[in-house]
């Protein structure tokens, strides 16, 4: 099992209260999800808009779990539990035309780089104490979570 997932799988097993959880806020259902996703990468507080926010979120974790522990973004964007807490997460082959609009807008003269505006500082928060949670643990024994 990769690092990270084992880390996610960690925190998840820790932390049962988060502050996105979906029970607790009004959500806006589109069918733009792409306007929408771009959106979250453009712009603050714009609300709770699924599925775009999870093609947003997955978008930016694939592309930190590819920088952190040098895995393949589209491999990492394929995996059905990337977002495991996220019930309108949908994998990249499952809806590869809309992910690459998004990301063909997103990474556009950012030299493949990921924009840092919008919401993505807010969402690498989420990240930070996800995935990243586990830097000063030791995992090389861990076996099971």
């Amino acid at each position: 099992m990769q690092e990270w997932k084992i880390k996610q799988k960690l925190y998840h097993k820790l932390n049962k209260d988060y502050e996105d959880d979906l029970n607790n806020v009004d959500i806006e259902i589109t069918k733009d999800i792409t306007f929408h996703a771009i959106r979250y990468f453009r712009e603050k507080d714009i609300g709770w808009i699924y599925p775009s926010k999870s093609y947003m979120v997955a978008i930016c974790y694939a592309f930190w779990i590819m920088e952190d522990y040098n895995e393949n973004f589209y491999d990492v964007l394929n995996d059905p539990e990337l977002l495991p807490m996220d019930p309108y997460f949908v994998p990249y082959r499952e809806d590869s035309v809309t992910y690459n609009n998004i990301i063909s807008v997103v990474c556009a003269n950012n030299k493949g780089k990921l924009t840092t505006e919008g919401m993505v500082q807010d969402v690498r928060r989420y990240y930070e104490a996800e995935i990243k949670n586990g830097d000063t643990l030791s995992i090389s024994n861990v076996t099971e979570v």
